[in-house]
């Protein structure tokens, strides 16, 4: 706690960090937080996802606001996930303030938002359509607002949100201080932000190494309705597996989850519209390997540490080079290997080059695995079980029936007929579909450099604090 109460901290503050485990902050926090505290500058910080951003800006803004009739704080982001999401973990941060915190999104009923706005809340976090839609109704007063954030700011620009984020913008008041969060920093953004942001500046952390040498990457190429049936094929054949399957929706979540349920498997799924309550009774099933495979969206998977994960599987390739990095990262650590696999249709290669292109990096594709493959893996797992067995103390009871059945048996009638017994359903070739293989694409070895674009600028005010390694730039 030390070290964030050095950033600046209050002492109501604290006590809600430590409640979380939050025991040092990340480098976008050491950066963020006090600048946000000490300067009154618009800011653009750039780090990748999963690094700390949310508690980045929330912290500071929370330290600078009381509750009031009026929304205080606009946040900005592109999924109803992400909204849920960003608002609980606001809330968990602002200790016994009693603000209220709401996310504001499309796909319930309106008439409820327009009750909360009604009633007041102090930080709205909300999807661009809605929010806008709000507005449109004169529901929605964004003129008293201290602070808008724009979090996942090139994810917002990806989804065609820009244009919304604009209209919004130009609805709030201009005293206000604008906060642009985003892993990248494509043209457009900087854009927008020397549109409605005054004197700003641009913080960044050291990009992380893109991928680790410790997790084996390869995918398969296959069609849309054959990726259960992979799926379970290559469960089957491993000795461990201890998964997470990313989807890209929570209605995939649901179905995926339900699907491998049936088939026998130990499963559970989570997505950002759980309750808190649900996701930490799933998270803890996990945890303790009641279940080893955890079907999640990128969303509600965020901020999950699971640091013994066998495999990441992309079961729905994201078309975002920084989400798959955040992905495949949560395996290969702490000197363990770990494998990330990812299923390409033919409408996911050009997402599947974008990421080669961006972790410099060649993924290999792998045959999928035939069902001849999988009843030689199970064998061979059923040979080494019962050596197992065989190997450690027996039972004098069960010692005394084998030489009783060997007596007036053939033994290898009697092993047989054993292993029909408790192995025949497992090694049914019947359970398994035929999968016709798809040709093995031509592949370039050769990937373009990602040059990001950077900015030049008079640096003029050096961050002190001893966690920080980064200069800040100023842009007029």
């Amino acid at each position: 706690m030390e070290k964030f109460k050095f950033l600046g901290l209050s002492e109501k503050t604290l006590p809600a960090i430590a409640k979380k485990g939050f025991t040092e902050p990340s480098p976008i926090q050491e950066l963020t937080i006090p600048f946000l505290l000490d300067k009154d500058q618009d800011l653009i910080a750039q780090a990748q996802t999963g690094t700390g951003k949310t508690a980045a800006f929330a912290l500071p803004i929370l330290e600078k606001i009381e509750r009031s009739s009026q929304p205080q704080v606009l946040i900005l982001v592109p999924t109803r996930e992400l909204a849920i999401q960003v608002a609980k973990e606001i809330h968990s941060l602002q200790g016994n303030r009693g603000l209220q915190i709401k996310p504001i999104y499309g796909g319930t009923a309106i008439t409820k938002q327009f009750d909360q706005l009604k009633y007041g809340i102090d930080i709205i976090v909300g999807t661009p359509g809605r929010v806008l839609d709000l507005l449109s109704r004169k529901k929605m007063n964004l003129n008293h607002i201290s602070h808008a954030v724009l979090d996942e700011a090139d994810e917002m620009l990806n989804m065609g949100f820009i244009d919304d984020v604009e209209e919004i913008l130009k609805q709030t008041n201009t005293h206000k201080r604008t906060l642009l969060f985003s892993a990248t920093m494509p043209p457009e953004i900087i854009r927008i932000a020397k549109k409605y942001m005054h004197k700003y500046a641009v913080l960044s952390v050291k990009q992380q190494q893109i991928t680790t040498d410790l997790t084996d990457q390869f995918y398969y190429r296959l069609k849309e309705q054959e990726k259960l049936e992979v799926l379970c094929r290559l469960m089957d054949i491993e000795k461990e597996f201890y998964g997470l399957v990313f989807c890209r929706t929570r209605g995939d979540v649901d179905k995926l989850t339900t699907s491998l349920i049936e088939r026998g498997y130990a499963a559970d799924g989570m997505h950002g519209e759980i309750t808190q309550k649900l996701r930490e009774k799933v998270l803890s099933k996990f945890r303790q390997k009641k279940i080893n495979i955890l079907v999640a969206t990128d969303v509600a998977a965020r901020g999950m540490d699971i640091p013994e994960l066998t495999h990441v599987v992309n079961y729905a390739m994201t078309q975002h080079p920084e989400a798959y990095v955040h992905r495949i990262g949560r395996t290969g650590r702490a000197g363990k290997q770990g494998t990330a696999i990812s299923f390409v249709t033919n409408s996911d290669l050009k997402a599947l080059h974008m990421v080669e292109r961006y972790t410099k990096d060649s993924i290999r594709q792998q045959n999928i695995p035939k069902v001849r493959d999988i009843i030689r893996y199970k064998k061979a797992r059923i040979r080494d079980r019962i050596h197992d067995i065989s190997e450690s103390r027996l039972d004098d009871s069960f010692m005394k029936m084998a030489d009783e059945l060997l007596e007036k048996n053939d033994a290898n009638k009697i092993v047989a007929a054993i292993l029909q017994q408790h192995y025949h359903k497992d090694l049914d070739k019947s359970l398994y579909k035929e999968i016709q293989p798809v040709s093995q694409e031509t592949r370039s070895k050769s990937f373009r450099k990602n040059k990001r674009p950077h900015h030049t600028g008079k640096r003029v005010w050096q961050n002190k604090h001893p966690f920080a390694k980064k200069a800040v730039k100023i842009y007029a």
